[in-house]
C-alpha cells in the first residue's frame, strides 16, 4: 500500500508544488494509516473503509495526539483518498465524507505586546551574536514570517531601503511582506556590526548567520527562541511560530483589514486567517460595548 502512498506524494510535490516539508509530514501521516489498516488485515487500498479512517483517528486521539495534528493527518488522508478516486485506483472517494472537524481547531497562542517587548529586551546586547538575535526577533514579529521562511532568508531578499522581506512560502509561492521602524532599525545594526563578524568564520549568502558562520537553522531558531523566552522570564513554552500568531493578533486589534493579514501571512484560504478573530476577544468586546444599544 505505500507504493500507492509514494504515488500520490510524488503527485503532490510535482504537481501542486507542495513543499519537501509538506511531503515528509504527509508521508508521515499516511505510514501511520497504512501500518493501522495493515493491522486489520487490509487487502489493499480498495479494501479501506469508511470505519477504518474513524477507528484511526481515534485510535490516534487516544495515544494522546494533539488536536493540531489530527486536523493534519485527516487533511493528508483526505488528499489521499481524493488521488486514488481521481486516479482510478479505487471506486468509491472517502474523502467526502471526510470533513474537517472545525471543533478541533485550537486557538493560536499569543504573547501580549509587553510580553514581546520583553523578549527583545532579552535578546539586546552588544556582542555580534546579540545583536543577530534581537534582529531575528523583531524581524519575526515585525513581518509575521515562518521559522523557515526567515532561515531561507538572503541578503537580496532584504531590502531595507524599501522596508520590506521578500520570501518563499508553502507551495513555492513568492510574496512580498513589510517591517516596521523597530525591525529595520535592528536589521541596519546586524548588518552594520554583527553579520560581518559572524560571517567572517565562513563563506554564506544567507542573512542570518550562526557563531560558525553558517547558515541559521529552522532547528537554530527554535533553539534560540526558547532560550531567550527563559532569559525573559516568561512563564510559558514559547516557540517562534507564537511570535507569527501574534504579529496577526496584533494587527488586527489595532485595526489592520483581514484580507491584507491574509496577504502578509500568505495564507491560501481566508478562514485560516480568521481564526485570529477568535483570538482577540478583546477588541470583540471593544465593538460590542461601542455599537451594541445595550452594550
Amino acid at each position: 500500500m505505500m507504493a500507492f502512498v509514494e504515488r500520490f506524494l510524488d503527485s503532490l510535490a510535482m504537481e501542486e508544488g507542495a513543499s519537501a516539508q509538506t511531503v515528509a509530514s504527509y508521508r508521515v501521516d499516511l505510514r501511520g494509516f497504512v501500518c493501522f489498516v495493515g493491522a486489520r488485515r487490509r487487502a489493499g487500498v480498495s479494501a479501506i473503509t469508511l470505519e477504518d479512517v474513524t477507528a484511526f483517528l481515534h485510535h490516534e486521539k487516544g495515544r494522546g495526539m494533539s488536536d493540531a495534528t489530527l486536523v493534519r493527518r485527516m487533511a493528508a488522508l483526505r488528499k489521499f483518498f481524493r488521488f486514488l478516486s481521481r486516479e482510478g485506483y479505487v471506486g468509491v472517494d472517502l474523502a467526502e465524507a471526510l470533513d474537517l472537524p472545525r471543533r478541533w481547531r485550537t486557538l493560536p497562542e499569543v504573547l501580549t505586546e509587553r510580553e514581546v517587548a520583553a523578549l527583545v529586551r532579552a535578546a539586546e546586547g552588544e556582542t555580534a551574536e546579540r545583536i543577530r538575535d534581537a534582529a531575528m526577533v523583531e524581524l519575526l514579529y515585525g513581518s509575521g514570517l515562518r521559522v523557515s521562511e526567515l532561515a531561507a532568508l538572503t541578503l537580496e531578499d532584504v531590502r531595507l531601503e524599501e522596508g520590506f522581506v521578500r520570501c518563499m512560502g508553502k507551495g513555492s509561492k513568492m510574496r512580498v511582506v513589510p517591517f516596521g521602524r523597530a525591525a529595520r532599525n535592528a536589521l541596519e545594526r546586524y548588518l552594520a556590526e554583527g553579520r560581518g563578524k559572524l560571517a567572517a568564520r565562513g563563506e554564506t549568502r544567507a542573512f542570518f548567520v550562526s557563531r560558525r558562520g553558517r547558515p541559521f537553522t529552522r532547528q537554530g531558531i527554535w533553539k534560540k527562541v526558547r532560550g531567550l523566552a527563559l532569559r525573559a522570564g516568561l512563564g510559558k513554552a514559547l516557540h517562534p511560530h507564537m511570535l507569527r500568531h501574534s504579529f496577526a493578533t496584533h494587527l488586527l486589534a489595532h485595526g489592520a483589514p483581514l484580507r491584507v493579514i491574509q496577504e502578509m501571512l500568505g495564507h491560501a484560504d481566508i478562514g485560516t486567517t480568521q481564526l485570529y478573530t477568535h483570538v482577540d476577544s478583546g477588541r470583540l468586546k471593544a465593538v460590542h460595548h461601542r455599537y451594541h444599544p445595550r452594550g
